[in-house]
């Protein structure tokens, strides 16, 4: 990552040209949507995890969403959000949602970039990787428990090491 550096001269430069710049980098599919937001795919080992990233100048946040498509049973969903509570305390750097009405399992983590602060190449790719290595992570406990009828806290167990392999 240290070799983007040389890329990117400007103290001026959006978070979201940066992210571009990573994306370039890791050869990951990206689009532009607007001046302030970039979305992409980026293929785990389990699914392709869709990304989108967005500056707030006025909150001086970067936000990232990760997300991939879940549609548990509806008797379910109780125990699918018992285990968001339980992953979620194990994370320290963003946290799972579900969003029903859209039917996606939700990563999500906010850079907060205050006082002029400049993202750096290196943060943005952590942020990224985190998302996938996440979603990966927990991915399995979650299928265990939505359609394995496995509990929580057992389904938790298979995601208690961390993933290894590409993302």
């Amino acid at each position: 990552m240290a070799q983007l550096e040389q890329y990117i001269h400007s103290d001026e430069i959006d978070p979201i040209d940066i992210v571009e710049t990573v994306a370039t980098h890791h050869d990951w599919d990206f689009d532009r949507v607007a001046e302030d937001q970039i979305a992409m795919s980026v293929e785990g080992q389990w699914r392709s995890y869709s990304l989108t990233l967005a500056w707030s100048a006025r909150e001086e946040v970067l936000r990232l969403i990760c997300t991939f498509d879940m549609d548990p049973p509806r008797k379910r969903l109780p125990k699918l959000y018992e285990l968001m509570n339980l992953a979620n305390d194990q994370v320290w750097d963003g946290s799972f949602a579900f969003w029903p009405e859209q039917r996606l399992m939700v990563w999500r983590y906010g850079l907060v970039l205050s006082g002029e602060s400049l993202a750096t190449p290196e943060q943005i790719d952590r942020m990224i990787r985190s998302a996938i290595e996440n979603s990966e992570r927990y991915y399995p406990s979650f299928q265990l428990t939505c359609w394995g009828d496995a509990e929580p806290a057992q389904a938790l167990d298979i995601a208690m090491a961390e993933a290894y392999g590409r993302a």
